[in-house]
């Protein structure tokens, strides 16, 4: 199985890297189950998706999920939520059908920013487990709208719509929403079970609140609590990847996210993400994408008509 192994470390999953290369730089990627456990297998050991957040929905039949220290088993349609950087194994049984839904953290933060709770926090996304047979009649109504949202995501994934990657943000906005409705009142949110996972979540809350104001890595590391060598030690352990390389990815991630669909001139989106020189900003995309930001926006909007 191609992962990435950490030194004996949980195995960190990029679905975009590991599975499937045309959506290296995607911010979501959707499949059906059956394709992806062909790939993976039925009975998948434990790992995390760093910085991506994974939704299953089975159609029916028996699956057992592992998602930090919580063990479900379901029988029926059924819908499992995992955030990023926790650690989760499940089993299907041969047959089974149903989707797989993978989004980046920046994503979700993004996609639930307008709503009315502004808390931007682990506390907000937690590991959901949803079981059909156990809703009643109201929340049954909401279920069979999960439904008809998944298999509109389904076709416009497949399909070749204009203004798709607009439409695709739409519909997993509204599946999250549609999920958190139906997700138990009651349920106490998970704890992560290693100190470095918790601490790798907390360095990700960080930079969504921070990277647009160029924080340090030393900013960083004081707020969190903890040293740049230890920081790079758990970044590199849970992501493949170090710190630095994490805060400039994400910078990079909203430049290409402004280019596409904004129209602030390339100075401004320089100046939005915390570039007091528009130089600057244009040498620091050049160096990351071989592209200068005019050249990406030309080329994305041939792309993306």
């Amino acid at each position: 199985m191609p992962v990435n192994h950490n030194d004996e470390w949980i195995p960190n999953i990029v679905i975009g890297q590991d599975y499937d290369q045309h959506f290296a730089d995607a911010s979501i990627h959707f499949d059906v189950l059956g394709r992806m456990a062909d790939f993976f297998g039925r009975d998948m050991p434990v790992h995390l998706h760093a910085q991506f957040l994974q939704i299953h929905f089975i159609h029916g039949g028996k699956s057992h999920f592992y998602i930090d220290e919580a063990v479900y088993n379901c029988e029926g349609a059924s819908v499992f939520l995992t955030p990023p950087a926790i650690p989760h194994s499940f089993m299907t049984q041969k047959g089974i059908t149903g989707y797989v839904l993978t989004v980046h953290q920046s994503m979700i933060w993004y996609l639930l920013s307008d709503s009315q709770n502004k808390q931007l926090d682990s506390e907000r996304i937690r590991p959901i487990c949803i079981e059909k047979r156990k809703l009643n009649d109201q929340q049954l109504t909401l279920w069979h709208r999960l439904e008809h949202s998944f298999e509109a995501l389904q076709d416009e994934w497949q399909g070749a719509h204009s203004d798709k990657n607009f439409a695709l943000e739409s519909i997993v906005r509204l599946l999250l929403l549609q999920i958190m409705r139906l997700a138990p009142e009651n349920s106490e949110t998970q704890m992560v079970a290693s100190e470095e996972l918790r601490l790798f979540r907390r360095f990700s809350e960080l930079l969504e609140q921070q990277f647009r104001n160029r924080w340090s890595l030393s900013q960083y590391c004081s707020t969190i609590g903890v040293s740049e060598s230890r920081l790079n030690h758990i970044c590199q352990r849970v992501a493949n990847c170090p710190p630095k390389k994490l805060i400039h990815e994400r910078v990079l991630q909203e430049s290409k996210r402004m280019l596409r669909y904004s129209n602030l001139s390339i100075n401004d989106i320089g100046f939005e993400l915390g570039f007091t020189d528009p130089s600057y900003f244009s040498r620091f995309f050049r160096k990351q994408t071989g592209l200068t930001p005019k050249d990406f926006r030309l080329q994305s909007e041939s792309k993306y008509p």
